[in-house]
């Protein structure tokens, strides 16, 4: 006999489904556009922004060979995304969703490894933090990769992509 404590497997999966559901709306626009999905297995709380991510400086973009194909990281190799939600020079990923997608911070002007077509640039936040652009939109690290070469925000949410050296998403 069961204790009246217990809930039993159904009610674990309606609890993990809320879970999943308050994240994903962590990373949602002001105005219900499509969900900017975080990481359902590592809730913001518990996320950490890469290393570089928080160190800023000087943006250097280099291409690195992937599952994807090649793409564009950091000089740690930490890959860089896209966000569908943004639109050229204005980021809408703010409050919880940059626990999950923190910017990829430059100081001066951003300098492209052999390879990288894209155009590189900056844009000044609401916060005075100044985020490296890729083709005039904002780039981001994923708090779900924790080393070079990981890719663990693509696709996620069918709105997190990562660069192609050309600058362009890579939606696959």
């Amino acid at each position: 006999m069961s204790s009246p404590l217990s809930f039993g497997p159904a009610r674990s999966l309606v609890v993990a489904a809320f879970a999943v559901v308050l994240v994903l709306a962590a990373c949602t626009t002001s105005d219900s556009e499509s969900s900017a999905a975080a990481d359902a297995s590592e809730p913001a709380a518990e996320s950490q922004a890469p290393e570089s991510a928080a160190a800023g400086g000087d943006a250097t973009v280099l291409v690195a060979s992937s599952d994807l194909g090649d793409i564009l990281t950091d000089a740690d190799g930490l890959t860089i995304y896209y966000f569908a939600n943004d639109t050229e020079g204005v980021s809408n990923c703010d409050t919880e969703c940059l626990a999950n997608w923190p910017v990829v911070e430059a100081e001066g002007e951003p300098t492209a490894g052999d390879g990288v077509d894209a155009e590189l640039g900056t844009l000044e936040r609401s916060d005075g933090t100044v985020q490296l652009t890729v083709n005039g939109f904002p780039a981001y690290y994923f708090a779900g990769d924790s080393a070079a070469g990981d890719v663990n925000g693509q696709a996620v949410g069918d709105v997190w992509w990562v660069f192609g050296p050309d600058g362009e998403p890579i939606e696959e």
